[in-house]
């Protein structure tokens, strides 16, 4: 097949052909809500109870969360597309993450759809990604049916989310068409909806109704020249890339010539070498699709997210989708410990720049920029828990590499230095509140609202709302839960750029227990060191100098012996000595090595451990670092 790349300086740019009319018999709608309300399981009762896969119950529950790290955190992370049909009408359906570092996701998956199930907890009612993904719908014009989940919960209470949802609804300036929402009474997990939260439901058809009745088909124009917007890309062994959209205008057939435009405007010729939609939870191949259909198209290798595919002789690019920015950016770097290469796969520089573009091209809220070293890449994302995510993900595949202490990006907005700012929600039983106010006090939040929550059975909580900056909000939840024994419940979503606080936060600096030589660890030498602070390893680990192997419980690093041997004489008789005691190592995870790192240290990541290191090895170093800083 002859490729050929041309700018063509005449064509019209980001317009979309006026629609003529709807298709009826397809609804394309993408379900929105917080982290953990419910999406995953109401999409499994929809495909159980239309049958779409002969083997569905067999599936087990959170059918379409795919990816290992999805079912392990028990959250979404990418969009899935799934279909189903009822009364003759295809309801493609997307599954959305609820977690505001993976609102990229969301933001490109609202430009498929033309109206938007929102999930609200019967008993949390709004909360943060609550205002942030419904903002979102509000503005691209679409209409919402509120889907009051969790109904059967002893404490539900649905008359108080209704009203606080009609509230958040007039905040964000819906306008009165969207004011007049459905509402749906759910309990995903038992499969069963409702329209009247007194009579209970059997099954999920009052759900299906509600979207047949409310949600619009899409708006198409079908004698216009072919537009689909590129929003999602998916991988086929057989096939290659394949972009997915939703068909604006025209039709679509395989084999058909089609152009691919660019972002900077270029073109690329090209040929449909395959065409599917989605039935079910997979794929069908299909020779034709017309306006109003999402498809995935292959034979466009270069094809990316935000680009256009259009009718080769009429080529109009479509308005790209607008991605918010990162806020937290951390370095990703070649591992240089004396333990590099003993466990990774990939463990150059070039391996390690392939790997971070590549990721490029399906994670639309991310960044990626080279620094003045080959070694080591500045990484922004949307938070913590997205490049969290993604450092697992590398990994996992085989890759090591060390990462920074996230840091804040800044902005200067016509002189003035600005910082990013987010909306913090904390619920916490009443005995810990007022920790839980000290600690986020000293971090510059604001306190905004405060709620005292009454529930039979059970201990009274407080329901706490801030504004805070997002440097605060790094490092708040390990603290938070060790203040609270594991009790508090935090959420947060960036909100906007404000002028930056100039005052530094009251956080007390951490100190590291650092290993002072080469060697193996041991019960004796931990022994000896346990009443310092808290461990992060065992007996039997190998380590090396500058390595922390715990955090001290003072707020300076102190240098340890873990490698210390207790040696035998003939002086002691057997059994002499009492049995060491050790407390149990705390459990090393990513999310809180990246918390704990301070300034002067790095993450190791290989596939088989996660270790907290010095920047600087070698004790004497450090000590030089400290002496020149103070002068």
């Amino acid at each position: 097949m002859d490729r050929q790349t041309t700018t063509d300086s005449t064509t019209q740019t980001a317009v979309r052909h006026p629609p003529t009319g709807r298709r009826e018999d397809i609804r394309n709608i993408a379900i929105i809500a917080h982290v953990d309300h419910g999406k995953t399981t109401l999409v499994d009762a929809v495909l159980r109870q239309t049958h779409v896969h002969r083997k569905i119950n067999q599936m087990g529950e959170r059918i379409l969360d795919s990816m290992d790290q999805e079912r392990e955190r028990g959250i979404t992370i990418r969009a899935k597309n799934a279909s189903v049909t009822y009364k003759d009408v295809k309801i493609n359906l997307v599954d959305t993450p609820g977690h505001a570092d993976f609102g990229g996701e969301v933001e490109r998956t609202l430009r498929m759809v033309d109206g938007v199930l929102l999930l609200i907890d019967a008993k949390e009612g709004p909360m943060p990604q609550t205002t942030f993904v419904l903002r979102k719908a509000l503005a691209l014009g679409h209409r919402a049916i509120v889907v009051i989940n969790k109904i059967d919960r002893p404490d539900a209470v649905v008359d108080d989310v209704l009203n606080r949802t009609f509230d958040l609804f007039v905040h964000l300036g819906a306008t009165n068409e969207q004011l007049d929402f459905p509402i749906v009474y759910a309990s995903a997990i038992n499969g069963t909806a409702t329209l009247d939260v007194n009579k209970p439901g059997t099954d999920i058809t009052p759900l299906l109704d509600t979207i047949l009745d409310h949600i619009p088909g899409p708006a198409i124009n079908a004698d216009a020249p072919l537009q689909i917007l590129v929003l999602a890309l998916a991988y086929d062994p057989y096939k290659g890339k394949m972009g997915t959209g939703k068909i604006q205008s025209g039709s679509i057939a395989r084999r058909q010539p089609v152009v691919q435009i660019k972002r900077d405007g270029t073109h690329v010729a090209g040929k449909v070498t395959d065409l599917a939609v989605f039935a079910g939870l997979e794929r069908a191949d299909v020779e034709r699709a017309e306006a109003g259909e999402i498809v995935a198209v292959a034979g466009l290798p270069e094809i990316g997210i935000g680009e256009t595919i259009a009718d080769p002789e009429q080529p109009i690019a479509l308005l790209p989708v607008t991605i918010d920015e990162p806020t937290v950016q951390m370095t990703f770097a070649v591992n240089n410990s004396p333990f590099a290469g003993r466990e990774g796969k990939y463990l150059t520089s070039r391996h390690l720049r392939e790997r971070l573009f590549k990721e490029l091209e399906t994670n639309v809220s991310l960044r990626v920029q080279e620094t003045d070293s080959p070694d080591r890449f500045l990484v922004a994302g949307r938070g913590e828990l997205h490049l969290a995510v993604l450092i697992e993900q590398m990994r996992r595949e085989g890759y090591e590499l060390q990462v920074s202490q996230p840091e804040v990006i800044l902005h200067n907005e016509n002189g003035v230095l600005t910082e990013p700012y987010e909306e913090l929600t904390i619920d916490v039983p009443a005995d810990y509140q007022g920790a839980v106010i000290e600690e986020v006090g000293q971090r510059r939040g604001e306190l905004r609202h405060m709620k005292l929550i009454h529930s039979e059975g059970t201990a009274s909580e407080m329901h706490l709302e801030y504004h805070i900056p997002t440097r605060g909000v790094i490092g708040l939840k390990n603290v938070l839960m060790a203040k609270t024994r594991g009790t508090a419940i935090l959420h947060h979503v960036f909100q906007r750029y404000e002028p930056a606080d100039p005052r530094a936060l009251l956080v007390a600096p951490h100190g590291s227990l650092v290993a002072f030589e080469d060697g193996t660890s041991n019960a004796y030498g931990l022994f000896m060191i346990q009443e310092r602070g808290s461990l992060f390893i065992g007996p039997g680990v190998e380590v090396y100098q500058g390595m922390v192997v715990g955090q001290n419980s003072r707020d300076e690093d102190l240098d340890v012996n873990i490698c210390k041997a207790k040696h035998l004489t003939n002086m002691r008789a057997s059994g002499s000595d009492e049995a060491l005691t050790l407390t149990p190592p705390r459990q090393m995870t990513l999310e809180f090595a990246l918390e704990y790192t301070g300034p002067d240290e790095l993450v190791e990541v290989t596939p088989t451990c996660l270790r907290i290191r010095k920047r600087l090895l070698n004790p004497e170093d450090r000590r030089k670092a400290r002496k020149d800083r103070r002068l």
